[in-house]
């Protein structure tokens, strides 16, 4: 999925060790940022001066402010100048709400700059041709895997245009969400719950259908992550049949309530409703993701039941699966994915395992499609 500059050298495959290191410490460093600068990627920035001495670092903080480059520059002051950059992302070319950085090394006197991946964004692209343009020496693709993965939400949803989707369940390891009389409470452990309110600190948002809302009453907000910033809780409910008294609307956490076209939301006063059109009475994948992609969401965590998750998985708007399996068996029950719109082993989804790690007694899967499905819509 890379885009990189076709004039810009590729450092990857020849990069020296001091580089590899610096450009390592700056993707540690841009993940620092996950959670608190959306709708702006997370981007690290390192500075070495002529003799190859870390001289600054910096990261974005949070959207509005202070790019990496500029932080990193401030730190390192008089002694970027002759000196390498080393960015996650090409350095912006254009003024938002913060000038671009291109324009930045270059009156900082930096001599070089490598960065892992280039800017798919076209308002911002262009950084290293005006890099290149003011004789600074330019290379693109050091480290790009890993810079690509702790920037995987912004870029892809720059490039598809919708927020990036996380789907997270919990299941028994026979694939089970919940016991034979619907309880569901608690499969997996404290330490993965907890593990949970990590994930969703990092995302924009977070959705559940109306079946997990009826029947769990969910809160959605993030606790006990230090300087969290809360997402938006959505909650996907066709017919508005939601409680005005749903642990969902309280204070703690903004909230969203998506619903069907003629649906009757007159005992949700003071709430934010969304009105989308019904397709085969049901609420478009595409049609909510459109809408939140434009309000400003570019990465959405999707806590919902089998049904709403399979809804997704047909529409081709899983981008990563994230699931916590607990060491028990049920053998009846739901299971943790409904109809996906798979009816041939050939159509299964597949999925490339990118970690397994145990969380206390569980052991939590990462993955991701290995291509993703064409999106359909009911």
């Amino acid at each position: 999925m890379r885009q990189e500059d076709p004039v810009a050298t590729h450092a990857a495959h020849a990069a020296p060790d001091a580089d590899t290191r610096a450009m390592g410490r700056a993707v540690e460093l841009a993940a620092r940022g996950l959670g608190s600068t959306s709708p702006n990627p997370v981007v690290g920035c390192v500075i070495t001066d002529a003799t190859g001495a870390v001289v600054g670092e910096g990261w974005h903080e949070r959207a509005g402010g202070p790019h990496a480059e500029v932080h990193a520059l401030r730190a390192a002051g008089e002694a970027a100048r002759g000196g390498t950059a080393y960015v996650t992302l090409e350095p912006c070319n254009h003024t938002g709400r913060t000038g671009p950085c291109a324009q930045a090394l270059i009156a900082a006197g930096i001599t070089r700059v490598v960065y892992a991946v280039s800017d798919p964004d076209p308002r911002a692209g262009g950084g290293a041709a005006t890099l290149r343009a003011a004789g600074i020496t330019t290379e693109a693709g050091l480290l790009a895997d890993e810079a690509e993965a702790g920037n995987a939400a912004w870029l892809t949803s720059v490039r598809l245009g919708r927020p990036y989707v996380t789907w997270k369940y919990a299941a028994t390891l026979d694939g089970r969400s919940a016991a034979a009389d619907g309880s569901s409470r608690w499969i997996t452990s404290a330490e993965s719950r907890a593990d949970v309110h990590r994930l969703r600190a990092e995302a924009d948002a977070v959705l559940v259908g109306g079946g997990t809302l009826r029947q769990d009453d969910p809160h959605l907000a993030v606790r006990d992550v230090e300087g969290a910033t809360q997402p938006l809780r959505i909650a996907l409910d066709t017919h508005a049949t939601i409680l005005p008294t749903a642990r969902i609307l309280d204070d703690a956490a903004p909230t969203l309530i998506v619903v069907g076209e003629d649906a009757d939301t007159r005992h949700l006063p003071g709430v934010e409703v969304l009105r989308l059109p019904l397709h085969g009475g049901r609420i478009g994948v595409h049609d909510l993701l459109t809408h939140l992609y434009a309000r400003g969401v570019r990465s959405l965590f999707l806590e919902g039941g089998p049904t709403l998750a399979g809804a997704f998985l047909e529409g081709g708007a899983v981008d990563r699966v994230v699931g916590y399996l607990a060491p028990a068996l049920l053998g009846a029950g739901p299971a943790a994915l409904a109809d996906a719109g798979v009816t041939n082993i050939s159509h299964a989804v597949r999925l490339d395992i990118t970690e397994a790690v145990r969380i206390g007694p569980d052991l939590r899967i990462t993955a991701v499609p290995t291509v993703h499905t064409p999106p359909k819509e009911h």
